[in-house]
């Protein structure tokens, strides 16, 4: 064993044995959600599950070499590889492929792969080395805020361009590395204020929200200790909302997709479109709904069997379990996630190396991103914006990036004793 690779003990095999625990139950989900009686076999690759089963084969490939190599490649390499995922994302926009209205795909012979979810590592990488350098202070420097943001918003830009708003949104998640990092409480607070605003702008005509606002202000000025200082801030705060709120309509009607407006009036509840844009969800739930207690077993689920859910084995991969395993399969399956993700925060906050800490955080941040977005769209809570089940849903580039995603960590963690000084 070379000095620079990991000793077996060293290893969280508990990330390991969750990580091929939710494969395994991704694979089966995927199985029962496309299963057909005249190809039963699970390596056929003429079916997804054959597909799937040859795409962990590959990840599981990667991760071991990711094992092997030197921990200090990935922050040496931080930077490069950021660079090679955005040309990446630059070569979609010039030869990308459209799949089901998103233009995010590069397609080689047979193969086809979305660099959109590779950019994810990379933009952590790439984040992780730039906050970790000689001199970086998130939290009292502005030059290494701006630039930080920048880190994140070229990548979502260009995949905005792709028409992949699901992908873009994701990038939303570092939010909470930075956070982490010294990110002000109150910028948190008021992005959340901002969204239950832009929510309520499109269920109350401005007029109406402005005046409220108003009302709200001059409550507040009453109950508190009024100083010059407060009542302008105050007064800009209302201007600022209150040109937001107006504006909301425009960005709805004149920027979003007739379909992405659909999706998300369906959501509000101002429109009901049960056999359109409603469907995936309404179906999602009846079968959610129908698992009961225990479920209905494996491949006993009439809405797999008779294909009544678009998208079963991808974005709505988590109905198969509710309707196969039930309420008990559902919350076990949670629970195995939740698990994961606590493991890899206290992996993070073990980190004495600043470069693992904030990787760490956004292995974490990523990985509850789409847990929390792909599980609560199919339960009606959130908006379908068309984000994968990390591990669980069927899709090579989405599978291979969370694999690499998750092993770097795993490999910088193993090596957590030995100092890596020479990061910084």
């Amino acid at each position: 064993m070379t000095p620079h690779q990991p000793k077996p003990s060293r290893i969280d095999w508990s990330v390991i044995l969750l990580y091929l625990l939710l494969t395994g139950i991704g694979l089966i989900s995927v199985y029962a959600s496309v299963y057909k009686e005249t190809n039963p076999h699970i390596w056929d690759q003429g079916m997804n599950y054959g597909k799937q089963l040859l795409w962990i084969g590959i990840s599981l490939f990667v991760a071991t070499m990711i094992m092997v190599i030197d921990e200090k490649f990935f922050y040496a390499f931080a930077y490069p590889i950021y660079g090679l995922t955005i040309i990446m994302l630059l070569l979609v926009l010039v030869a990308g492929t459209t799949v089901k209205g998103s233009s995010s795909w590069i397609e080689i012979g047979g193969f086809r792969m979305q660099p959109a979810e590779f950019a994810k590592f990379g933009t952590a990488l790439a984040l992780a080395k730039y906050l970790s350098g000689y001199n970086k202070d998130f939290a009292r420097r502005a030059i290494d805020q701006y630039i930080s943001a920048g880190i994140i918003l070229l990548p979502m830009a260009i995949i905005l361009l792709q028409n992949e708003t699901g992908s873009t949104l994701v990038f939303f998640s570092f939010v909470l590395v930075l956070y982490r990092e010294g990110l002000p409480g109150w910028i948190l607070f008021a992005g959340l204020i901002l969204a239950i605003l832009a929510v309520l702008a499109l269920l109350i005509p401005p007029l109406y929200l402005i005046i409220g606002l108003v009302v709200l202000a001059g409550i507040f000025l009453m109950l508190v200790r009024r100083t010059k200082t407060l009542v302008l801030i105050t007064a800009a705060v209302v201007i600022a909302a209150s040109l937001m709120a107006s504006s909301i309509d425009y960005v709805f009607q004149n920027v979003l997709q007739a379909h992405q407006r659909t999706r998300i009036n369906v959501l509000l509840g101002k429109e009901v479109d049960i056999k359109g844009a409603g469907y995936n969800v309404q179906q999602s739930k009846i079968a959610i709904g129908s698992g009961g207690l225990l479920g209905k077993g494996f491949l006993q689920g009439t809405q797999n069997k008779f294909r009544f859910v678009p998208e079963q084995s991808t974005d709505f991969i988590f109905c198969t379990i509710g309707e196969e395993y039930g309420f008990a399969g559902s919350v076990t399956f949670i629970g195995l996630y939740m698990l994961l993700l606590w493991r890899l925060l206290v992996m993070a906050e073990r980190q004495r190396q600043k470069f693992n800490r904030i990787y760490g955080y956004s292995v974490v941040s990523i990985l509850f991103f789409h847990f929390l977005i792909n599980v609560g769209m199919t339960l009606g809570l959130m908006p379908v914006i068309g984000i994968p089940l990390p591990f669980i849903s069927y899709g090579g580039s989405a599978l291979l990036s969370f694999t690499v995603l998750l092993f770097i960590f795993i490999r910088l963690d193993a090596n957590r004793v030995n100092e890596l000084k020479s990061f910084e």
